[in-house]
């Protein structure tokens, strides 16, 4: 595990990040904890040169990103932007119109793989290695019985798609995160870590919470153990929702605990 960094994906505080000086303030407090990694996603605009000089100063490197429109709109541009902050990893948050539910999954993801595949072939002529991060919906099974994260993994070689494995989506799903770190190995560089915890819920029995690593009930040393294997570079906390508590200080319960489990 010592090959394997911890970083903070910003999408945790991001309240804080909507103008340029609460992302710098962010960026700060998050390096303050001690994260030397940072995913930068859910923030207001900024440029590449402003971002590339904050990360410096606070002696941070931002390994990925997720982004918008811009991915499919103009990449030739979103590349050069990644490149003044020297970020390799480009990354999809959701798939368009998976959210929509008058589109069959079928019909939402037959449209993605058309209009994407253009994206991600240029993506890799620059360099680049296309990310794509999953909710819970990307489980859904399409006609053919495979689910749509399964399917991508089937349709795009692995130069072309990595796969940014988020650990409570998974588990929230029914699925086993072990599982399918261990299946997608060698293309999974940086995933999303984040805890389950139960709860007992005022209007029902019991709920499930997000919770900082360590806190819920997930198993994770054995999810570290498959993202060793797999060959994960970056281990980013991120927590949705922090449900009222400081999302600074749920990164840093994060962040102390994978420490204590030898990562840094």
């Amino acid at each position: 595990m010592i090959s394997m960094r911890i970083g903070a994906q910003l999408y945790t505080v991001h309240d804080f990040t909507k103008t340029l000086d609460g992302l710098d303030e962010s960026l700060k407090k998050v390096a303050d904890i001690g994260y030397k990694f940072v995913q930068v996603s859910g923030t207001c605009a900024y440029d590449g040169d402003w971002l590339n000089e904050r990360l410096k100063r606070y002696g941070l490197a931002c390994v990925i990103t997720h982004s918008g429109k811009d991915l499919f709109d103009n990449p030739g541009k979103l590349i050069e932007h990644h490149d003044k902050f020297g970020c390799k990893y480009v990354g999809l948050g959701s798939m368009p119109g998976l959210w929509d539910k008058d589109k069959s999954v079928d019909e939402v993801y037959e449209k993605f793989k058309e209009e994407y595949t253009p994206v991600i072939k240029e993506l890799k002529k620059a360099g680049k290695y296309f990310m794509y991060h999953n909710h819970d919906l990307e489980l859904i099974k399409l006609k053919n019985g495979n689910n749509i994260l399964r399917q991508m993994a089937y349709d795009f070689a692995p130069d072309e798609v990595g796969f940014t494995l988020d650990t409570y989506w998974l588990q929230y799903a029914g699925c086993d995160p072990i599982e399918y770190i261990t299946d997608f190995k060698g293309r999974v560089p940086c995933i999303h870590l984040k805890d389950l915890a139960v709860e007992r819920g005022s209007d029902a029995p019991r709920i499930t919470k997000m919770a900082p690593i360590f806190e819920g009930n997930m198993n994770f040393n054995g999810i570290l153990k498959a993202c060793e294997t797999a060959g994960c570079e970056y281990l980013l906390v991120e927590q949705d929702d922090c449900y009222g508590t400081d999302p600074f200080e749920c990164l840093k319960i994060s962040y102390d605990n994978l420490k204590s489990h030898g990562l840094d």
